[in-house]
């Protein structure tokens, strides 16, 4: 199976614009910092639940911190080489390179039971309906009991010659859960069987060549309320009645990376590095930011009245919701912010490619 790299070398092309200047910045609040492992050329996702946050490393670190405080309560050594974040229900679930899911206990981080997927996983599990959901490289979806983890079902689509090789993940809500697939494809399995609810196309496959014609659905489908987002490799984003399958709105938009929802807008980046904000409900366009350009942004995050945004830089971009104008910016100093930040009480959680994680708010 040959793998693309979302970002191919080659030719230097186009250099990085600098961060223009923000007149009368917004206070960005550290309201705690840690060091939870380095990352490589992987993108760890953290997870927070209840009273606590969860993060690991590429080392097979997976560490248990105080939400409020940032203090380790315990950490894990696995000793396996972990390719994608933490997924955290009452349980916490990772996954390695090889193909092996490991579930902790989240009180203790004790393991409570492993088990084994077809290949490589790049996306953190799914946890709900008393299951961990497992996507993996090469078109499949496990589903295991949480209790105990046997196998309860797998899903499972035609292999592709060829994948873009980014996270993947799946999204779950109420008794479905919703993945992508290559070749533009957006489906709902019900949790208690595997069962396909409904399936759409996000994008058709177009050009002359096979890598013309690549279209996976990247990133974590976004759901937020009765609707189901996603976007397709270079093509397009698109969203849908999340019972039904209906398609609501599409857009043609070259982009890299997924789809982030919040009650109003539909959020997403180009290839460009341009950021660009939907109308959740039509699909219109209502602002776009185009000066991080070429800056390797991560997907973006709406929360409260602003919309974050991490670089290969480590800096936090923070825009207005409403507007799209830099109203604050954060440097981490902590390598690639290549995970979409992930929201947190009042604030939310970025964890860089070096191994830093900090919360902030606004």
């Amino acid at each position: 199976m040959l793998l693309l790299l979302a970002a191919c070398s080659g030719s230097p092309g186009p250099q990085p614009a600098e961060p223009p200047r923000i007149d009368k910045p917004r206070e960005v609040r550290v309201l705690w910092s840690a060091n939870v492992g380095g990352a490589e050329r992987f993108t760890f996702f953290p997870a927070p639940a209840g009273d606590a946050v969860y993060a690991a490393a590429r080392d097979g670190t997976v560490t248990r911190l105080d939400a409020a405080k940032g203090q380790v309560r315990w950490r894990a050594e696995l000793g396996l080489k972990l390719s994608a974040g933490v997924g955290a229900d009452g349980l916490v679930a990772v996954a390695s390179e090889e193909g092996e899911v490991v579930a902790l206990e989240a009180g203790t981080g004790a393991v409570r039971w492993r088990a084994r997927v077809s290949s490589e996983v790049l996306a953190p599990p799914a946890i709900g309906g008393a299951l961990v959901l497992v996507r993996s490289i090469d078109n499949k979806v496990f589903a295991f009991d949480a209790a105990d983890g046997k196998r309860r079902w797998a899903y499972q689509r035609a292999p592709s010659s060829l994948v873009v090789r980014a996270p993947a993940g799946l999204a779950v809500a109420g008794d479905l859960a919703f993945a992508g697939f290559p070749g533009g494809r957006l489906a709902a399995l019900a949790l208690a069987n595997g069962a396909v609810r409904w399936e759409a196309s996000v994008a058709v496959p177009k050009g002359a060549t096979e890598l013309e014609r690549v279209s996976d659905v990247i990133g974590e489908p976004a759901v937020q309320g009765r609707e189901v987002c996603a976007a397709a490799y270079r093509s397009r984003v698109a969203c849908y009645d999340a019972a039904s399958g209906r398609q609501l709105w599409a857009r043609d938009l070259v982009v890299l990376t997924g789809v982030t929802l919040d009650a109003r807008y539909a959020f997403v980046v180009d290839e460009r590095g341009a950021v660009h904000a939907f109308d959740r409900a039509s699909g219109q366009s209502v602002w776009k930011q185009d000066q991080l350009a070429y800056r390797s942004l991560s997907m973006p995050l709406g929360g409260g009245n602003a919309v974050a945004v991490g670089d290969f830089e480590g800096q936090v971009h923070f825009l207005a919701r409403d507007t799209g104008a830099f109203v604050a910016r954060y440097a981490t100093n902590g390598g690639a912010v290549r995970a979409a930040p992930v929201p947190f009480r009042q604030g939310l959680l970025v964890q860089t490619e070096s191994g830093g994680l900090f919360a902030l708010a606004l």
